[in-house]
C-alpha cells in the first residue's frame, strides 16, 4: 500500500497529460495552415498576374514567364480517375475474399501482404514501371485497346509506353491497400446477424454479400475510395516516372501528360526567376486545397457510416 501515490500527485499528473494531449491536438490543424498561409503568400505574384486565369490556362512557358496550370490540373485528375476506375472494383473485391471468403489464418496472411504494398517505396514502384509496365503497355495493352476501342478518342493516338495510362496503372496498385484495407474493416463489422438472415431466407453466398454487406456499406466504400483519390492525386515520383511530363491536354490516354506534383518536382530546383518560382509554389497550393478537400470529404463520409453503426447497435 506504501507504493500508491497521494491522490494530489495523481490528479496532477491526469492535469499535465491532458495538457500535453491538447498541445499536441492544437499543433495538428495549427501546422496545416501554416503550410497554407505559407504556399498562399508566396504565390502571391503569380495570383497578382495572371489571377483565376492561371488555373484555366492551356501554356507553361517559363522562358516567356507566361504560366497556365490547366494541363498539370487536367493530368493530375485524369491519372487520379483512371486509378480509381482500376483500383476500386480490385479493392472492394480484395476486401471482400479477405473478409468473407477466405479463413481467418490464411485471411490474416494474404492481408499483411496486401498491406505490404504500401510500404514498396514509390521510386520502386517507378522503376518497376519504367522496365516492365511501360514496355508492355507499348506492346500489349494499348494495341489491345486501340484495336477494340480506337472508334473512342481516348484510345486513340501512338503508343508510348509512358502516358496517363500507365501513371494510372501505377496509381491503381498504390492505392489498393489504402481501399481494400478500409473496406475490408468496414465489411467485418456488419453483424453477423445480417448474413445469417439473408442465408435463412435461402439466399446465395454472393446474394447474402450483396443485399447484407454490400448494400450496407455503400457509404463506407465510397469514404475509401476518396481516402484512395487523395493518395492518388498527391503522389509524385513514381508518376513523375512514367507519365512522360508533357504539360499539354491530349484526347488520348495513350499520350504523355504531367501533374501537378510531377511539375513541381521536375522545375522546382531549376527555377531561376521569382515569377516561375511563385507558379510552382501556386500549383502547390492547388494540388494542397484539392487533396485537403477530398480527404474531408472521405472523413466525413466515415464518419457518417461509424455514426449509423452505432445508432443500429
Amino acid at each position: 500500500m506504501g507504493s500508491l501515490k497521494p491522490p494530489n500527485d495523481i490528479r496532477r499528473s491526469d492535469i499535465i497529460f491532458s495538457r500535453i494531449l491538447k498541445i499536441s491536438g492544437w499543433l495538428l490543424p495549427l501546422l496545416i495552415l501554416s503550410i497554407g498561409l505559407f504556399l498562399f503568400e508566396n504565390a502571391q505574384p503569380t495570383i497578382k498576374k495572371f489571377g483565376f486565369v492561371f488555373i484555366l490556362g492551356t501554356v507553361w512557358d517559363p522562358i516567356h514567364d507566361i504560366f497556365g496550370a490547366g494541363p498539370v490540373i487536367y493530368g493530375t485528375l485524369a491519372s487520379s480517375l483512371i486509378a480509381i476506375i482500376i483500383g476500386t472494383p480490385i479493392s472492394v473485391a480484395v476486401a471482400l475474399l479477405l473478409s468473407e471468403i477466405i479463413p481467418g489464418r490464411l485471411s490474416r496472411s494474404l492481408s499483411f501482404l496486401v498491406e505490404m504494398l504500401a510500404a514498396i517505396p514509390s521510386v520502386v514502384y517507378g522503376l518497376w514501371g519504367i522496365f516492365v509496365l511501360a514496355p508492355w503497355m507499348r506492346s500489349t495493352i494499348e494495341p489491345f485497346l486501340a484495336e477494340r476501342f480506337g472508334a473512342i478518342p481516348i484510345f486513340s493516338g501512338p503508343f508510348y509506353g509512358v502516358g496517363l495510362l500507365s501513371a494510372g496503372v501505377i496509381l491503381a496498385i498504390m492505392i489498393v491497400p489504402t481501399i481494400s484495407s478500409i473496406c475490408r474493416e468496414i465489411f467485418r463489422n456488419i453483424p453477423n446477424q445480417q448474413r445469417e438472415a439473408a442465408l435463412a431466407l435461402g439466399a446465395t453466398k454472393w446474394e447474402a454479400i450483396r443485399l447484407a454487406v454490400l448494400k450496407n456499406s455503400k457509404a463506407g466504400i465510397f469514404g475509401s475510395v476518396t481516402l484512395g483519390l487523395g493518395r492518388a492525386l498527391g503522389e509524385t515520383l513514381a508518376v513523375t516516372m512514367v507519365i512522360g511530363n508533357r504539360a499539354e491536354i491530349s484526347k488520348s490516354i495513350f499520350a504523355p501528360s504531367q501533374t501537378m506534383a510531377s511539375l513541381i518536382a521536375n522545375e522546382y530546383a531549376e527555377a531561376t526567376s521569382q515569377l516561375h518560382l511563385s507558379a510552382l509554389i501556386q500549383v502547390g497550393l492547388t494540388l494542397f486545397l484539392v487533396t485537403f478537400v477530398v480527404n474531408g470529404l472521405a472523413r466525413v463520409m466515415v464518419w457518417q457510416t461509424t455514426l449509423r453503426k452505432d445508432a443500429q447497435c
